[in-house]
């Protein structure tokens, strides 16, 4: 029987996020955001860097795009600023029209290269003035409700040319690096030196249950009020590493492990794809501190079925159980994270950041267990890597990325082999389309595809961006 790894409609393109590419932050009417203030910090917490100009996509979408086309994309996920189509964000406050404007000229940019556009409502940039207001996401009831009113002026805008919504990218990372940790905005934390203000035991965990009702209010809306006649598919990216235990032998580590994941992705995936409650291991470990779900958000979470489960998916860990209770600060389950097991042996060779390895075998058995626990279609909606010391690298030297080659060769097999144990895996996003701004990184990392110059923003593609295309057709012909 012929069966190929990868089938014919596998969707499959390049993804970015506005604050990381765009740039032009005083343009087109556009409000401030929680990054915009966070970059600007004195001392800086981000490198001395910020997305005031980024990789001025603003000004070279169609630049950019013509990439798309050269690397032979079908698809491109993108996230719309939500202070450019609100600057101030709330739901009784005005639409600015410019910003409308910008994004519509993408999308049908797109659409006339024939490029499939695939729209993140919210990649972790909230108008500053609703954190302002009553302090964006630590506020559920609030939040929820704006979130809700920018999403339907997104459907009403632009749904009748985008059939592929993804509500939040990465609520986890929001809301430990952003309320937990303090290394993104907004940095709030008590444990991190350099924040003024934050709770560290318990805003993480309020910030959590904000954004999966926010997700969950602006799927219902679509559900209810769109979907009849725009026909398209929402969902949410996630992201969670793979873990094994530290001990192979040792059950208390494979009970960490489990629950690391939990802590990582079922706090997320429980209530957005299941209606349930967060997983009883988080119950066990935060106590009052996890806020409860009300019967009207369950009934509003089962009205928010989702289509798809994106996911976020870079590298894979060990998990070592750590004896005694977990202090109050924890946020990753009461275990420790290790890149090496009990008899040294690494999970994977090592990226251009300390935290990425490339581990296929894992990514493998990542997608098979989510698949397993919650049965909706995957799209690998982030995938990449920079390479070994690419962040020092002459222009000439990162054109040619043999790692991350490499890299996508191994991920897209281990997607095939996760196909063939049963999971149904439907289409991927390589991270990124060009090298940006690296979040609190600044522009040391680099992600993409495409080398971005920071001095003369010239675009140069990489050996990697051009040979994706043959890599995808060859794992969808048949093989016998």
């Amino acid at each position: 029987m012929a069966t190929s790894v990868l089938p014919p409609d596998f969707e499959w393109g390049f993804a970015t996020a506005a604050y990381q590419i765009e740039g032009a932050v005083n343009e087109g009417g556009r409000g401030k955001c929680i990054w915009d203030t966070f970059c600007h910090l004195e001392p800086s917490r981000t490198k001395n860097a910020s997305g005031d100009i980024a990789c001025d996509h603003y000004h070279k979408f169609e630049e950019d795009f013509d990439l798309l086309s050269k690397y032979g994309a079908g698809a491109y996920r993108f996230s719309i600023a939500w202070s450019r189509i609100i600057p101030l964000g709330g739901r009784n406050d005005p639409i600015n029209e410019e910003g409308v404007s910008f994004y519509n000229q993408l999308i049908d940019s797109l659409l006339r290269r024939g490029i499939t556009p695939w729209v993140t409502l919210y990649h972790w940039d909230l108008p500053q003035a609703l954190h302002d207001r009553y302090g964006g996401w630590l506020d559920v009831q609030e939040i929820q409700k704006d979130f809700e009113r920018y999403a339907r002026v997104c459907y009403e805008k632009f749904g009748d040319r985008v059939k592929n919504w993804i509500t939040i990218n990465e609520p986890w990372i929001q809301a430990v690096y952003g309320y937990a940790t303090g290394g993104n905005a907004p940095g709030r934390s008590s444990t991190n030196p350099q924040c003024t203000e934050g709770d560290t035991a318990k805003e993480p965990w309020t910030v959590g249950k904000a954004l999966i009702m926010s997700h969950a209010r602006a799927v219902m809306a679509y559900n209810q009020d769109f979907r009849k006649v725009q026909q398209g598919a929402i969902g949410i990216s996630l992201n969670g590493d793979y873990y094994e235990p530290w001990d192979a032998m040792n059950s208390q580590d494979a009970e960490a492990a489990e629950r690391r994941m939990e802590f990582h992705i079922g706090w997320f995936a429980n209530p957005i794809f299941l209606a349930q409650d967060y997983p009883s291991s988080m119950r066990k470990q935060l106590g009052t501190r996890l806020p409860e779900f009300t019967e009207e958000d369950f009934a509003i979470l089962a009205a928010a079925e989702c289509d798809f489960y994106g996911m976020n998916y870079y590298t894979s860990q060990f998990a070592k159980h750590i004896d005694g209770e977990a202090p109050d600060t924890d946020v990753l389950g009461n275990v420790e994270e290790l890149q090496s097991n009990k008899d040294g042996v690494s999970v994977g060779p090592e990226s251009g950041v300390h935290w990425l390895r490339s581990c296929p075998a894992m990514f493998r058995k990542h997608l098979t267990r989510i698949h397993r626990l919650y049965k909706k279609p995957i799209y690998i909606t982030e995938n990449g890597c920079p390479c070994p010391g690419e962040d020092k690298m002459t222009k000439s030297e990162s054109i040619e990325d043999p790692f991350r080659l490499q890299y996508f060769k191994d991920h897209l097999d281990a997607i095939g082999k996760s196909r063939q144990d049963g999971a149904v895996i439907s289409g991927y996003f390589a991270w990124s389309l060009m090298d940006n701004l690296e979040w609190s990184d600044g522009f040391g990392p680099r992600f993409g595809v495409t080398y971005t110059d920071y001095e003369t923003l010239e675009r140069t593609p990489k050996k990697s961006a051009l040979l994706l295309q043959q890599l995808i057709a060859e794992r969808q012909k048949p093989v016998h």
